[in-house]
């Protein structure tokens, strides 16, 4: 892939994924933003040497590969409108050790930490503004929003959540309602800890989006090297039992860490990660001992930050430049697994796909992609406005078929082939 940027927008990636790294954010153990410290005061807000070579390990990971990939030409493809008033189906069956049954499409809310509002002109990701998109969703079918704390880098997304959930819309529809927020364990917690901790960091999010019970709480764990993680999965485990949350699940674990919270007797449901066309580490262990033990894997980055689209379709690396959080960090996974040139295949024939099923989009064709997998009850997608939304009914009005499997296979094989389980490479590992 060939690189074309500004000192200042590398500095400006090798910032973000910083931030990003750990659980899909800022995992740097120890480090709290100022946001953190007034909402959790009672933990450190002094980055200690640990967390600064975590921290830096992570930036030198993820800015490699970064490319100028958001498009200063050209408008996106129309998005089909879902016929009929269809929307977004919930899960065929209910996830593992649980009741739930997501919507099939997930709104993810990692766009409301601050760092996503890309085009000032279609940037909806805070105040009021925020707030309202979420009606269009709910309206829409999908009635699942995942979220986190800002020890993950979601900002102020459940409070934004909360304030949706006490508008009148929100009110109306809270039974329809499901959130999915995050116990993020990056700091000092790791080397000690307790059930009180968990608990206190589950009454938060709890505050917060005023409610009774949360629907899910999946845990991102920084440091493999501190085995509490096992510890913290019984005691969600725990508070399941007690009717405070209705599933534990995980963030970015890999599947030997998954088997150990398993056996240790945790009641996990699904794990949260990274899972497109453009990175199939899940494969190579992870959808088999999801299959083996009924754990769903709940997507994210199914298209990329955009990069999966009609937007970029043909488009020249020299004519973009990466202006949010997420089109930074997909980029440079496409340095990892393939470069532009074949990217732009991918591209291609993703649109003939779409082509061939009456128009859908190469968006909705990379999702389904991901949806269809046996162990993926629903896909996470990232929205900075609810621009999107008719395109995602209308990711159910068609089905892959053998031959466009065939020929995105096709693609796929030329392509470099991981080595390593999920989220391995953003720990420092490789790809």
């Amino acid at each position: 892939m060939t690189i074309s940027t500004t000192s200042t927008t590398a500095s400006r990636a090798r910032g973000a994924r910083a931030r990003r790294c750990g659980a899909e954010t800022r995992a740097s153990v120890g480090a709290r933003s100022n946001d953190v410290e007034a909402s959790m005061d009672e933990e450190e807000d002094e980055e200690d040497e640990e967390g600064a070579r975590a921290r830096g390990a992570c930036t030198r990971r993820l800015a490699v590969g970064v490319a100028a990939l958001a498009v200063t030409t050209g408008a996106p493809r129309r998005a089909r409108a879902g016929g009929g008033g269809k929307t977004v189906p919930r899960a065929p069956r209910a996830l593992a050790r649980a009741t739930l049954r997501p919507s099939r499409v997930i709104k993810g809310n990692w766009q409301l930490s601050g760092g996503h509002a890309g085009d000032r002109a279609t940037d909806r990701t805070r105040g009021e503004d925020a707030v309202a998109d979420f009606a269009a969703f709910v309206d829409a079918g999908v009635t699942t929003f995942d979220t986190g704390p800002e020890a993950c880098g979601y900002g102020p997304s459940e409070t934004v959540i909360g304030e949706y959930l006490r508008t009148a819309h929100g009110r109306a529809h809270a039974r329809d309602i499901d959130v999915f927020t995050k116990l993020c364990c990056v700091g000092r917690e790791q080397a000690n800890m307790t059930k009180e901790w968990v608990e206190a960091n589950v009454e938060r999010p709890r505050r917060r989006l005023g409610v009774e019970k949360i629907s899910m709480v999946q845990m991102y764990w920084n440091d493999y090297g501190r085995r509490g993680y096992v510890d913290a999965a019984l005691y969600l485990t725990d508070l399941k039992h007690q009717g405070k949350i209705g599933a534990v699940s995980l963030t970015n674990f890999d599947t030997k860490r998954m088997k150990e919270m398993v056996d240790a007797g945790a009641e996990i449901s699904t794990n949260q990660i990274q899972y497109s066309l453009l990175d199939r580490r899940p494969e190579k262990v992870m959808t088999a001992y999801c299959r083996d033990t009924g754990i769903g894997l709940l997507p994210y980055g199914v298209v990329a930050g955009g990069l999966l689209s009609d937007r970029y379709l043909n488009v020249r690396p020299e004519k973009v430049v990466t202006n949010t959080y997420s089109l930074q960090k997909y980029a440079s996974v496409i340095g990892q697994v393939g470069g532009y040139e074949w990217y732009q295949k991918l591209l291609r024939t993703l649109r003939a796909v779409g082509d061939k099923h009456d128009g859908a989009s190469v968006a909705n064709v990379a999702s389904k992609w991901v949806l269809d997998s046996p162990v993926v009850p629903a896909i996470i997608v990232g929205a900075r406005n609810a621009n999107h939304v008719a395109d995602h009914v209308a990711l159910f009005d068609f089905e892959l078929d053998a031959s466009d499997r065939a020929a995105i296979a096709a693609v796929l094989a030329e392509g470099r082939q991981s080595t390593e389980d999920a989220y391995t490479w953003e720990r420092g590992g490789a790809w």
